[in-house]
């Protein structure tokens, strides 16, 4: 080998070594590269974040407004005596309208009748809707005909149907006792409906659920149709019937949606009050009395709003802690681990 060529060798060997060596200032230099995309990143992070908080802030600005503070403001008058006379201050009680709620055998006979409300409607509305959607969720004549019937006493007015249902229980000339009295002869007398607690609280209950059952059968129709047909067509295969496959197919499918109508109901069946307002006004003697009524009652007939404010926060708390267990009754087993 020539001696240029062993020179050119030996020079490249020495090439190769050093740029296999690692150079001391290699991460410096990489640190050093990277700093200028960290803080890109970072800053269009914080504009993004900032126009994030752009288009929130009207939204809640309107939910601090109209639910924030009214919360708010019912706590704090729910801890006073409060008066709505001009220029008069309000005596400072602290928790002395709650203990008062609490020692109230009204406040205790409007939550039992509330629950009553609650006891009925709710089972009955999630049971007859789910099997409404289950039949209309077939193939039938006239679907959508009857889609829009069982739907239709969604959409009238709680005023009307209450004054209607009132009219079918009144005790001398309502529907129902025609019918049972004078019609059919099954009663011996005309029945007092409205004018006794467990009947009254039962008409309002049977309009409750009559109102409601077009509302849960939209949303669980909704439900099924997502169902994917796959899991049907299978079972089908496998020899399962109708109410097999419903049972084993549809039903665990659509369990979060029965969570959200339960919580839904029941938070509905708490607010109970048009209807009782306009049946029995919560009479006689406050037999019928359910919590908002009670509420109203105190606030808007006695002026006790400090009493009545207390009810209010009341119920609110009974119902977001009835809210939080049936959500976590109805998480699944592997999101409760």
């Amino acid at each position: 080998m020539r001696p240029s060529s062993r020179r050119w060798t030996a020079q490249r060997s020495r090439l190769t070594l050093s740029s296999s060596r690692p150079s001391a200032s290699s991460p410096g230099r990489s640190a050093s590269a990277l700093r200028p995309a960290a803080r890109s990143f970072s800053k269009r992070r914080r504009k993004e974040a900032r126009a994030a908080y752009l288009f929130i802030a009207p939204g809640f600005a309107l939910f601090a407004l109209v639910i924030l503070y009214p919360i708010v403001r019912a706590f704090q008058i729910s801890l006073y005596h409060w008066s709505i006379v001009p220029g008069t201050s309000s005596d400072w009680v602290g928790f002395g309208n709650y203990s008062h709620a609490f020692h109230d055998p009204i406040f205790w006979r409007g939550l039992v009748n509330t629950a009553f409300y609650m006891a009925v409607t709710v089972p009955a509305q999630i049971v007859l809707g789910l099997v409404v959607a289950a039949l209309l969720d077939a193939r039938m004549p006239a679907r959508a005909l009857f889609r829009t019937l069982f739907y239709l006493p969604v959409v009238t007015s709680w005023v009307v149907v209450s004054l209607l249902f009132r009219y079918l229980f009144i005790t001398d000339g309502g529907l129902i006792n025609w019918v049972l009295h004078d019609a059919t002869h099954v009663s011996s007398h005309n029945i007092d409906w409205l004018g006794q607690r467990w009947t009254a609280m039962t008409a309002i209950a049977i309009l409750g659920v009559w109102k409601g059952i077009g509302w849960s059968m939209v949303i669980f129709l909704a439900a099924l149709q997502g169902v994917p047909q796959e899991l049907k067509e299978a079972a089908a295969v496998d020899g399962a019937k109708a109410w097999s496959r419903f049972r084993a197919v549809s039903l665990p499918a659509i369990r979060p949606v029965i969570a959200f109508v339960t919580v839904m109901l029941v938070i509905g069946g708490f607010n109970v009050f048009i209807s009782v307002f306009l049946m029995t006004n919560g009479g006689p003697l406050d037999e019928t009395q359910v919590l908002l009524t009670y509420m109203y009652r105190q606030a808007f007939s006695f002026l006790d709003f400090g009493y009545g404010s207390a009810i209010s926060f009341t119920l609110t708390l009974i119902v977001f802690m009835l809210s939080i267990a049936q959500l976590r009754l109805f998480r699944r087993p592997a999101e409760a681990a």
